[in-house]
This record gives C-alpha cells, sequence and structure tokens, in this order.
C-alpha cells in the first residue's frame, strides 16, 4: 500500500504521509497543509478528523468491536470489575493483585470529601441539576489540594487519580441527597466501590440500603461500559482542556460539562422520558413505533441505533442479560419497564428495523436498568460521567505524557462580512428583521 496521498491544487500537486494505527486504520496527516499549501481541511463536527494518536480504545463501528487497550469489552465484562477496568484504560495494563490492592486501597483512603466541601452544596438551589452541581464541585474540591498545579503533580498522579474516581461518586451521591432534603451518608470503608455508591445514594441514618448483588453488578457493568468510548464530545473536550495545561479536576469538570448536552450524555435520560410520554399518552407503544417509521411523525425510537455502530452495539449485547436478570430479581410491576420491553421485542423482531440496524443500545438498556434500581433520570447522565472518568484521565494523562504537545487549537473558514468600517451610534439605523 501507499505510504502517502497525493493532493492536486492549482495544477501543484502535494505529498501528504500516511499514518497506520495498530488496528491498520489509514489517516492522510494533514499537520503540514496549510504551511506547505496555505489551506486547510474543513471538516464540521470532525466526523472525518483523527485529532490525536491515542493507546487507550479501538473501536471498529462497522463490525461492532469495542476493546479497552486491545482487550474486547466482552471479556473485561465477563471476567473484571470496573475498578480493574479503570486501572487498565488509565495506566495501560491489567494490575496485578498488589497493584490493584494498592488501587483499591487509595480509592478507600481519598473517597470522603473534605468537610467544608458540604457548605459548597448548600449554595445551590433544591432543584439544581445534578450535572451542574457535579462540575463545579468537582472544581471547587480541586481548591483543596494547591499540588494539582505545583511541579510535584506528576510524583502524586496517582493520588490525584484515586481522589477523582473515588469522590466524585460522593459527590454524586450527595447531590443527589441535597435535591431530596436528605442528610448526607458517608462511604464505608469495607464496601467496595459500587456498593459504596449505592451506600451512600440510598441508605439513612438509620436503616442501610439493602445491597442486592444483583443490583451492584448490573450498576458496577454500566460503568465498566461507559469507562471509555475514544474521541467522543466530552473525551476530546477532556483533551482540549488539558492540551491547555489545565489541571486535572478542571478537564474532567469540562468533560462532565460537555456530557451533559442531551445529544451525549443525556442519551440515556432520553429513553425513560420516551417512555414517559408514551405512557401518558396512553399508549402501550404500538402507536409510537408507527409514528416512528413515518418520517414526518416527528416521533423518534431513543435508544435505538447508534452514530458508531454500525451494526450491533457490543455493550448493548452484554447489558441486556443484566437488564433481563434485574428486572427478574426485581420483581418489578412498571407500566414504563412494560412498553420498553414490548419497544425491544419489536426492533429485534421487524425487518422496518432490522435493515436500518436500529438495534437497541447501551443507552436503552442502562435506562431501563437505572429507573428499575431507583436512581431518578435527571441523575442518570451522572451515572455516565461517573463510568466515564477513567477514560477522560486516561486521555489526560497521555496529553501530559506526549513530550511534544502542543494546545489543541483548531482552525475555521471565516464566512462573515468583509471590509466593514465603524459606525457612529447616531448613525445607526435599525435592523430590520
Amino acid at each position: 500500500m501507499s505510504t502517502t496521498a497525493t493532493l492536486e491544487i492549482d495544477g501543484k500537486k502535494y505529498n501528504l504521509p500516511i499514518v497506520v494505527g495498530t488496528e491498520g486504520e489509514r489517516a492522510v496527516d494533514v499537520s503540514t497543509l496549510r504551511a506547505a499549501t496555505g489551506h486547510i481541511t474543513l471538516d464540521e463536527g470532525y466526523g472525518n478528523t483523527g485529532s490525536c494518536k491515542s493507546a487507550v480504545t479501538f473501536i471498529d463501528g462497522e463490525k461492532g468491536i469495542l476493546r479497552y487497550r486491545g482487550i474486547p469489552i466482552e471479556e473485561l465484562a465477563d471476567q473484571s470489575t470496573f475498578i480493574e477496568t479503570a486501572y487498565l484504560i488509565i495506566y495501560g495494563h491489567l494490575p496485578t493483585s498488589a497493584e490493584l490492592q494498592r488501587f483499591s486501597d487509595l480509592l478507600t483512603e481519598n473517597q470522603n470529601l473534605h468537610e467544608d466541601m458540604k457548605y459548597h452544596f448548600n449554595g445551590f438551589p433544591p432543584n439544581a441539576h445534578p450535572m451542574a452541581i457535579l462540575s463545579a464541585m468537582i472544581n471547587a474540591n480541586s481548591c483543596f489540594y494547591p499540588g494539582l498545579m505545583g511541579p510535584e503533580v506528576r510524583n502524586e498522579f496517582d493520588i490525584h487519580v484515586a481522589r477523582l474516581i473515588s469522590q466524585v461518586r460522593t459527590i454524586a451521591a450527595f447531590s443527589y441527597r441535597k435535591s431530596r432534603g436528605y442528610p448526607y451518608i458517608y462511604p464505608k470503608r469495607d464496601l467496595k466501590y459500587t456498593a459504596n455508591f449505592l451506600h451512600m445514594m440510598f441508605s439513612q441514618p438509620y436503616d442501610d440500603y439493602k445491597l442486592i448483588p444483583e443490583v451492584v453488578h448490573a450498576l458496577d457493568l454500566i460503568f465498566l461500559l461507559h469507562a471509555d468510548h475514544e474521541q467522543n464530545c466530552s473525551t476530546s473536550t477532556v483533551r482540549m482542556v488539558a492540551s491547555g495545561q489545565a489541571n486535572l479536576f478542571a478537564s474532567a469538570a469540562a468533560g462532565v460539562c460537555a456530557l451533559w448536552g442531551h445529544l451525549h450524555g443525556g442519551a440515556n435520560q432520553a429513553v425513560v422520558e420516551m417512555l414517559q410520554q408514551i405512557y401518558d399518552s396512553g399508549d402501550d407503544g404500538s402507536k409510537f413505533i408507527t409514528a416512528a417509521k413515518d418520517k414526518t411523525s416527528g416521533k423518534r425510537l431513543m435508544g435505538f441505533g447508534h452514530r458508531v455502530y454500525k451494526n450491533h452495539d457490543p455493550r448493548a449485547r452484554i447489558i441486556k442479560k443484566a437488564c433481563d436478570d434485574i428486572l427478574v430479581k426485581l420483581h418489578i410491576n412498571d407500566p414504563l419497564l412494560d412498553i420498553a420491553k414490548r419497544l425491544e421485542e419489536v426492533a429485534l423482531r421487524e425487518s422496518y428495523f432490522i435493515e436500518r440496524k436500529l438495534y437497541p443500545n447501551v443507552d436503552f438498556y442502562s435506562g431501563i436498568i437505572m429507573r428499575a434500581i431507583g436512581i431518578p433520570v435527571e441523575m442518570f447522565t451522572v451515572m455516565f460521567a461517573i463510568g466515564r472518568m477513567p477514560g477522560w484521565i486516561a486521555n489526560f494523562k497521555e496529553i501530559m505524557e506526549e513530550k511534544q504537545s502542543r494546545i489543541y487549537r483548531p482552525r475555521q473558514v471565516y464566512i462573515g462580512p468583509v471590509n466593514q468600517t465603524y459606525v457612529p451610534r447616531p448613525q445607526r439605523k435599525p435592523r430590520t428583521v
């Protein structure tokens, strides 16, 4: 295969190097294009632009492949845990027993927030969105660790990682309890990561939350399946902010803000909201499915299909079983979940959806699971943020370890007015619409 691509502009040819990834992906390196030709590439939404080289995650959307550090997601979901997978994603290898124990110990030692952080929660109104609180509190939390910006930050990276991964769930649980007017529940040293989060969310001072193994496993699996997903909107945002040498907490807080958008992290919330709308209309899902097939209806099945995966979402296949197990274990009688099962059955059976590869994706099943567990819909995106934290940290780490790292600074094609002059205020004419 050729190692260069030829671009011709105004009759002059330019050779551009071709970069080949370890999985065989090929990219044309245009980093010298502007200097050589005076032109830039235009790719709105970056759908065909590689912004970096990364060793964290590989996706093949056509084949339905997702691998963390080269390991298939199916193997990790079957044999690993969220915390072990987080270590793999951040440090690049599966931990030994000793390494995993040290990592777990660091998480336990750093799970409590500084007591003064409680006063920050009091500044938010009761109806504040948990994602707003999460982003603000991650940033506020960094103020208690001045070493984040000091020269010793690289030497204390493991501690900062542990603080962020461990305390993000504490912040999330506290924000939920603040919105409900409940007292804060502190983490327990003897509980593992996901079990501790459920304890902080749902326990009361007089009554500990009863931990059901299937529930703990299902939520841990949700975290694991969301731990990284290549250069998505929020991960790219983290890299963008980190490239300016912002600290780890600030970069992660920016990732939370990017994830908040309903086109990104809000997809599983949109699933439940769709189910609620169907139920409120008196439909069992049948009418909605018919309308969804009509492009003029404005109805869209949320949680079906995926921008990246043109086949099955590999995460959906994994999480479907956990979803089925949860519904059986909890004996839940929920009309919204009944509607969800009907939508799933139709999408997996009817040719309209099969031909268009509109299969249920991970957001569909994770939304059902979280509703069954009792996590309120406004907390769904927060769950996503907790799970995605290892991927954000790993990408932050790549930026910091890149010896030739440059601040990210995309170009643009200007399409605004030209040759304008300043008009004094008395001479300005009202604009007509």
